[in-house]
């Protein structure tokens, strides 16, 4: 039986981990915003659907923590290196969508990045599922949300492909 002082450390140690994966989480979000729509985003033509502006940003930040969450749950259990290096590996296009779609102004650079974060989410997914179902389940609203985001990025796409 462990004794109180273990207790104690592996409950610190576990909410390290759970600030740790915040930390990246957020972060990525944080570097993400630096590259914000500004004035050429609100010219485009956007379908009747396109959810308002000020949406994004609480959206996001549930998904981010909820990703966070996420992986610190999966942290916990033994043999997660491959799960976690996915998780990490999948931030990459959720990062550089931003980039593409509102720096570098190219849609269709950013389709291609986003197709890879789906493909990278339900990957994480899958590999979080083998070590606990709830962990997995906390990333669904994600890929919902990144699929309507697809969607969303095809349609401002193809009705501003001349802009």
């Amino acid at each position: 039986m462990a004794s109180t002082d273990e207790l104690n450390r592996a409950k610190i140690k576990s909410a390290l981990a759970l600030i740790g994966f915040l930390f990246i989480s957020y972060g990525v979000a944080a570097i993400s915003s630096t590259f914000s729509p500004g004035i050429w985003y609100e010219g485009l033509i956007k379908p009747s659907w396109n959810p308002p502006s000020w949406l994004f940003g609480p959206v996001w930040t549930v998904l981010y923590g909820m990703i966070a969450v996420a992986a610190w749950r999966v942290w916990r259990v033994k043999d997660s290196q491959l799960a976690l290096g996915m998780w990490a590996l999948h931030l990459v296009p959720n990062l550089l969508w931003s980039y593409f779609f509102f720096s570098a102004r190219r849609m269709d650079y950013a389709l291609v990045d986003i197709s890879f974060l789906l493909v990278g989410i339900v990957a994480t997914m899958g590999l979080f599922a083998q070590r606990d179902r709830i962990a997995a389940l906390l990333l669904l609203p994600y890929l919902a949300w990144v699929s309507f985001a697809t969607l969303l990025n095809w349609t401002l796409l193809r009705l501003n492909w001349q802009i």
